[in-house]
């Protein structure tokens, strides 16, 4: 009896101990849950965090590879072609008609110079016929379609941003900024549509628009079209920065010119006092001014005078040409 007494005591000693350690057990146990779950949470959470991260450095290092890649093309590229050239002049002549025009310049102006100088300023004509002109028309042509272009620019990109919101790709988009835009933005948006309907990828078709227009706001929009067209993102975001960046950099190019107004005045009448003063001369005393150049010494004057004439204006151009 005293055995089966002890082991009965043990028994339930020991059912109640277990019973006890179950249920601190699973009060521990419980507990430990929330915070397992919290920690998952956080780890989630981490994780999520780094991808965000990694997702925007991987950007800015395709940004970074297409500056660079931009800047080698750049150097690769000092030295423009004269086809280039008259692409970007928006003239459809070849290269053997520009010749051909600059050749007949070249005679015409060597001609009339012989019959008012003689042989000395047959050469000049035929050096500013030749070279000069044909040289500064096709620069101007060029310098006057890429300000038309940087005019017009803005509203295109406008254009496509409104178009991707309302839920078009960005094909439909350049279709029509191509059919619907002024010139020189529609001829160039045709020419990318075109691109990419033979079998060019967007990117590389606006790529080709960064060469035709060599200017940073075509460079900057190639960068932006490549980059979401290789790891996608938020065009219209994106878009919408570089619309806002363009239109600030047609307002500060305003600024300046406004600025620079009174520079640019003061520049044209210095450089044109020495004509007007020697035309009245002329108008009121011409044989004063005829020993300029029925003398070798007089021509020996005007020769200087039209060297330093042409430093100083140089000069005075650069002070005022202003860039930004």
């Amino acid at each position: 009896m005293v055995i089966s007494k002890s082991l009965l005591l043990l028994g339930g000693g020991a059912s109640v101990l277990g019973l006890v350690g179950f249920i601190i057990y699973s009060a521990v146990s419980g507990s430990s849950r929330p915070v397992d779950r919290r920690m998952a949470a956080v780890r989630g959470g981490d994780a999520k965090g780094t991808s965000r991260e990694n997702e925007a450095a991987n950007r800015r290092k395709q940004v970074a590879d297409s500056l660079k890649e931009l800047e080698n093309k750049a150097k690769n590229k000092t030295k423009v072609s004269l086809e280039t050239k008259l692409v970007q002049a928006g003239l459809s002549i070849s290269r053997k008609f520009f010749f051909v025009a600059a050749a007949c310049a070249a005679a015409v102006f060597a001609l009339a110079a012989f019959f008012l100088t003689g042989p000395y300023g047959a050469l000049g004509g035929l050096l500013v016929g030749g070279i000069g002109l044909p040289n500064w028309v096709l620069n101007y042509r060029r310098q006057k379609r890429i300000k038309d272009f940087l005019v017009e620019f803005p509203s295109a990109v406008e254009v496509i941003i409104r178009g991707v919101k309302s839920g078009l790709p960005l094909g439909a988009c350049l279709q029509t900024v191509a059919g619907q835009a002024k010139e020189p933005v529609r001829s160039e948006f045709q020419a990318i549509v075109a691109g990419a309907s033979v079998g060019l990828t967007i990117g590389q078709a606006v790529d080709r628009l960064a060469e035709r227009v060599p200017i940073a706001d075509t460079n900057f929009f190639a960068i932006v079209i490549n980059v979401q067209q290789q790891s996608g993102g938020n065009l219209t975001e994106a878009l919408g920065n570089l619309s806002k960046v363009l239109r600030d950099r047609v307002t500060l190019g305003l600024k300046v010119k406004a600025l620079s107004a009174e520079a640019k005045a003061s520049a044209w009448i210095i450089g044109l006092l020495p004509f007007v003063m020697g035309g009245l001369i002329y108008f009121l005393q011409p044989t004063y001014m005829a020993v300029l150049w029925t003398t070798g010494s007089g021509k020996l004057l005007l020769l200087g005078v039209a060297l330093w004439m042409s430093i100083g204006t140089l000069v005075m151009r650069q002070m005022v040409n202003f860039k930004f």
